[in-house]
């Protein structure tokens, strides 16, 4: 989604689940920088297009991934993200 279209929310629950099993919960306000200042630091050192995903670390809830695995991202409202381990 668009940035024009959706802004810069500073909080809002963030979540992976994989094989639609809740792996990571969070909150976009529980970041140390806010989403904006990381595009603009990002920026500066590549060029950001859209569809890019930016990782920028991760909650508690990390472990392995397996081929076939289903991983589906949300932001609320913003939207998901959905992909599989090849």
């Amino acid at each position: 989604m668009p940035a024009s279209k959706a802004g810069h929310p500073a909080t809002g629950r963030i979540a992976l689940s994989v094989n639609n099993a809740p792996r990571q919960v969070g909150d976009l306000g529980d970041q140390i920088w806010p989403v904006p200042d990381i595009i603009q630091a990002l920026s500066t050192l590549v060029a950001l297009a859209p569809g890019d995903l930016i990782f920028t670390g991760t909650p508690d809830g990390v472990g392995p991934l397996m081929r076939g695995d289903v991983l589906e991202g949300e932001i609320d409202g913003i939207g998901i993200v959905q992909t599989r381990i090849v």
